[in-house]
């Protein structure tokens, strides 16, 4: 194993429930109800494919104007929910870990900047880390092409890289780019469904994970 490509809402941050809240809000505003459950199972995905598929779900057609509405409107609410980022359990003591060990690792979010600043600001990350957001590439998750392009910018190779992510999408989207991935219970998804979508190991949190790195071959 040469490198750790990670996801960051739910997996380093604790933001998955302040994204469920104001989705469930901007949707409410322009209209439409959707229960939050029904939310929770698509965060992880972009703000823009997240929506079009949950609009669809209700039985909606909805104007990419109003897409582009609704995201903003999301994004203000989760900063008025959530002012200040918080790590999860052992997620800067894992990245300060791997730094010391001179692991490679970067970072491959669904979401954008300037909205990811603040949480990149909270675990550390300056700009020595690689950090792939949903504008530098075509696609988003499950489809494989942010941990691609965070892989490409790396240096190292498909087969060599182990995503962890803490939702499905990360998981098969890590199967789609022909990488190993681990999964974190941290955002929400149950063991099985983590392990379904592909995961080799699951963890609760970053911490455990911390602790269990050799068990993906990563010798500290």
């Amino acid at each position: 194993m040469v490198a750790l490509l990670f996801d960051l809402d739910g997996t380093l941050i604790d933001t998955v429930y302040a994204h469920v809240l104001a989705w469930q809000v901007a949707f409410e505003e322009a209209g439409l109800n959707i229960n939050g459950w029904r939310i929770h199972r698509r965060i992880g995905m972009s703000g823009g494919l997240f929506t079009r598929a949950a609009v669809r779900e209700l039985g909606h057609e909805i104007e990419p104007e109003r897409v582009q509405q609704m995201k903003r409107r999301h994004g203000e609410l989760v900063d008025q929910f959530l002012p200040r980022r918080c790590p999860l359990p052992g997620a800067v003591e894992l990245l300060q870990t791997l730094r010391e060990a001179k692991v490679t690792f970067g970072i491959a979010t669904s979401g954008t900047r300037p909205e990811i600043n603040r949480s990149l600001d909270v675990l550390g990350i300056g700009s020595d880390v690689v950090v792939v957001d949903r504008n530098e590439v075509a696609r988003a998750k499950p489809e494989p092409d942010l941990f691609l392009a965070c892989q490409q910018r790396l240096g190292v190779r498909a087969e060599e890289c182990c995503v962890v992510g803490d939702a499905v999408w990360d998981l098969l989207a890590a199967r789609r780019a022909g990488m190993m991935s681990v999964g974190l219970l941290s955002g929400g998804y149950g063991e099985e469904e983590l392990y379904r979508a592909g995961a080799l190991r699951v963890y609760r949190d970053a911490e455990e994970f911390r602790h269990a790195l050799y068990e993906i071959g990563i010798r500290l």
